[in-house]
Parts: structure tokens; sequence; C-alpha cells
């Protein structure tokens, strides 16, 4: 005869049986809910990516460098674009804000995919005076497979202004991004990105802050790879500046906001109305982080061109004609093309001594506005994004890539320009976001925004963009002089070197001409 288990005995048994039972039967956790290290939250899930918006990453006082942002309880919704950070009016890449209290980041990550993908942190640009990250829509990048960051850092007077007295201001921008670097390496595993493969990626403004982390000690195993996109850091003074220039710049803005003769003038600045800082700061200055500080020890042409840099695998390009978009941008400002008459004296202005040799290189076209762009193309960045690219190519693996493809969007309800505005500065963006600022794609340029997009996921998850059919793109050398300078030029057609020393003649402006 068989035994009875007694009836707490099998109670206890089937209590133990239940749960289990009960968690085979569990339905998969919400994918629009994630865990964070300060406290659960709610974005949205769609049948190809998860996205997250707005969530704090650090908190910060005026002036102050970002602090640990505090913890929440419940699940805190993600859905909507956090604040923008204070900023005046007049750009359409940026939105005019007072906010300050804006520290925070977007995630989009790949619906589906388990495991530790690649991550891309993007840095938007502005000339670090304008701009969000919520501007750039990333769901193509991210469902071509990595998890994509972007974040909203402090700009122009609230991220540069620099006075003694102030004594954690001058570089709050890299700071505040910094302290973004640190929230994706604490929380990014929770999204599906993994922390140990992170890509910083920056365009213009943003690209700039990209070469200021690489010089950073204080930036150090925060990422594993970079791209720089239309910002050409290895030229003096071109991605940071010291300390006595930040103090200079700032001395005019002190003193209209009325803290110039304060007893305490850090207690003033931070007591100054934001919409009066704004003002007096206005929108024509090009801020850098100030070097010389333990976070930025050198200038970044110099940690770059000495080796003293983070050294990780860079991709760094130009667009074939990046001042296009400037020339048009005046001629929509004042309703006209460029005047014939207007060409020499321009160039005269801008290259003083070497203008005639300018002039003759370059003799007046069919278009002056077009002429003008071709001039300070390769003078402002052409050559001397390929002078950054052979600095860093001494000291760590570069590749170089030359977006040229001609039929781009134009800038959507513009009038059309009276000239083709081509691979202008900010023109491959549209390939890899999705920008309201620009025209839909057509189906042949949202083909190349794939192809690019692939090369960019390939370089985040390998070091290398190699692969999915395209031709080979080798390593840019400068040990065998110009036969290893091999710049990719990214279009349309086939892949292959570009044509670039000669396109932009780049001898010309890498000698006494630019100098």
């Amino acid at each position: 005869m068989k035994k009875i288990a007694p009836l707490g005995l099998g109670l206890a048994l089937l209590g133990t049986l239940v749960p289990a039972a009960a968690a085979q039967a569990a339905p998969d956790p919400d994918p629009a809910v994630v865990v964070t290290a300060q406290g659960a939250v709610r974005g949205e899930a769609g049948p190809k990516v998860r996205s997250f918006q707005g969530i704090p990453y650090a908190a910060a006082a005026r002036f102050a460098a970002p602090r640990p942002v505090p913890a929440w309880t419940g699940v805190r919704d993600a859905t909507e674009p956090g604040k923008v950070c204070a900023q005046p009016a007049g750009y359409p890449i940026g939105k005019a804000s007072t906010d300050e209290d804006c520290l925070n980041v977007n995630v989009t990550a790949p619906a589906g995919k388990r495991g530790r993908l690649p991550v891309i942190v993007f840095i938007h640009g502005g000339s670090m005076m304008f701009g969000m990250g919520d501007l750039y829509g990333p769901d193509r990048l991210a469902a071509g497979g990595a998890v994509v960051v972007s974040m909203n850092y402090r700009l122009g007077v609230t991220g540069f202004l620099t006075h003694p007295s102030l004594k954690e201001s001058g570089g709050l921008a890299l700071d505040d991004q910094r302290a973004a670097l640190r929230w994706v390496r604490q929380n990014i595993g929770a999204f599906g990105g993994d922390p140990r493969n992170v890509t910083i990626m920056g365009e213009s403004g943003g690209g700039f802050s990209v070469c200021g982390h690489l010089a950073s000690p204080a930036s150090a195993g925060l990422f594993q790879r970079a791209i720089v996109q239309s910002a050409p850091c290895g030229t003096p003074g071109g991605a940071s500046r010291t300390r006595a220039e930040a103090i200079d710049d700032s001395e005019t803005v002190i003193r209209e906001v009325g803290c110039e003769d304060a007893a305490d003038v850090a207690a003033c600045l931070r007591a100054a109305d934001i919409e009066k800082l704004l003002e007096e700061y206005g929108t024509k200055r090009e801020p850098r982080p100030v070097s010389g500080t333990p976070s930025l020890p050198l200038p970044v042409d110099e940690a770059l061109r000495t080796g003293r840099f983070n050294r990780v695998p860079v991709l760094i390009g130009v667009n074939h004609d990046e001042e296009n978009g400037m020339v048009l941008g005046e001629e929509l400002a004042t309703g006209r093309p460029m005047a014939a008459e207007a060409y020499e004296p321009a160039v005269r202005r801008q290259f003083e001594a070497k203008a005639d040799a300018v002039l003759k290189r370059y003799p007046l076209g069919a278009s002056p506005g077009r002429t003008l762009a071709k001039v300070k193309t390769d003078a402002t960045w052409s050559a001397p994004t390929l002078d950054t690219a052979r600095t860093l190519s001494r000291w760590t693996p570069t590749r170089m890539y030359e977006f040229t493809e001609q039929d781009t969007p134009w800038y959507a309800g513009y009038p059309q320009p009276s000239f083709p505005a081509a691979s202008q500065h900010m023109a491959e963006l549209p390939y890899m976001f999705d920008l309201a600022l620009f025209d839909r794609l057509t189906p042949a340029q949202a083909a190349l925004g794939d192809r690019m997009i692939g090369a960019w996921v390939r370089f985040a998850a390998t070091g290398d963009p190699n692969g999915g059919g395209e031709a080979a793109w080798p390593r840019l050398s400068d040990r065998r002089g110009q036969a290893g300078w091999h710049i990719q030029s990214l279009t349309r057609g086939a892949w292959k070197r570009a044509g670039f020393v000669e396109d932009h003649s780049y001898r010309f402006w890498s000698g006494a001409a630019r100098r």
C-alpha cells in the first residue's frame, strides 16, 4: 500500500511547484519599460525600434559641473523629448530656450534584438551654440543594428562663459557630455547595448566635441571608437582655446549684464537673468572648451600631434562642398545671389596677403557664390580635414571619407538656390537621421543612406567599416606619402578612392598659403 504524504508536506511541495509553473507561463517583460540605476522609465515600443526620450543623466547648477541626478520612484514617462538647453533664437537647427535644467538623453534600440549591441552616442552640432539631440531622428540608424543615444548639453553662455571666480567654468559642454557617457556606461546594458563597445559620433560642433574627448584624459575608457564628421580639429585653435582666451571672450558679457564690478562676480552671474545672458552672448560666437585644465591639459591639436590622446579607431570625414550652404544662406538672407563684383573683395577680406595667389588659382566662374564657396571649402574644411586625418593616422587606426553625392535634399520649405547645394555642410545627416529640416529622401537617396548606415554601424561594431558588398576601404596611412592617403568617396555610385588632393588643391592650402 502506497504511503500518502502528510497534508502539510503536500501543500509545501505544491507551493514549490506553483511559482515555477507560473514563472514559465509569465509573459515577456514590457519592452517599453526599462529599469535604470536611477529608476524605471517607460518609452515606446514599435515594430522596428524602442525609443526612450528625455531621461535625465545629470543635474547642474548654473556654471557648475554636472552632478549625479537624484533617483526617482515609480515609472518615469520617457515618451517626449526633454527640455532644450538655453540658447537664442535664429537658427533652424536649434530652438529658442531659457531652460537650464536640461541635461537629458534619448535612447533608441532595435526592436526584438537580443544580446549586447554596439552603442553609438551622437553629439549634435550647432557651433556649440545651438541644437538639441531629439532633432536627429535615429530610427533608421538604430534599426541598422546599434543602440543610439543622443543628448542635450549646455551651450553658448551657460556652457562656456569663463571667469576666475567660476572655478568649474570654461568647458561645461564637454563635462556634460562626459557625464552622459558615464550614464551610458552605467545604464546602456538595460537597453540592450554593450557598455564596453561605445562609439562617440559628432558632426560639426559635435565633431569638435568628439575631438575634445579624444584629447581628454578624463574621457579615457568611456568610448572605444570615434566618428568625426565635418570637424577639422587638428589645426591650432580649431577645437579648444586657452583659459586666457576664454576669459577675454567673456569680459564683454560680464560687463553688459552688470557683474564686472560686483563684490562677488560669481554670485552676480548666477543670479543674472538668463535672457540677458543669452542676449549679451549673442549668436555669432563659436566657443570651444578650455585647455590647460586637468580634463583637457593640452590644446586638442597638440594632443593629436604628439600622440597624447585616447588612441581608439577613428572614422573622420568631410563633405565635398561644405561652404555651399553658408554662401547660399547669405543668398537666402539677402534675397539675391552674390554679385560678380563682390567676389574679389570677399577673397581679399579673408585671405589678405595671400589673396593674389588665391585669386589666381580660383578665377571667377559663372557663379560668383559657387566659386567663393569652393575657395572656402578647400581652405577651411578639405585641406584641414586631411591634415587632421594624417595626424591621427600616425598614432591610431584611421579611415577617412568624403561625402561627394551631388543630388542631395534641400532645406524643406525654402526657395530653390541659385546653384546646387550638393554636398554642403550637414548634407550627409539626412542620409542617416530623419530630419524634418530637409526635404524627404528620394528612393535613390534612401538607398545611399542605407549603405552609409551599414558602414557606420559596422565601424561601431568592429572598428572597420568594410563589408556590405562595398569596395575595399583601406586605412589612411601617412607613411607612404600621398599613395597612402586613401579617402573613400561616398556617393550613390560605386564607392572608390576620391581624387581629393587634386580636387581640393591640397598642396596649395597645406603650404604657406594657409599658414
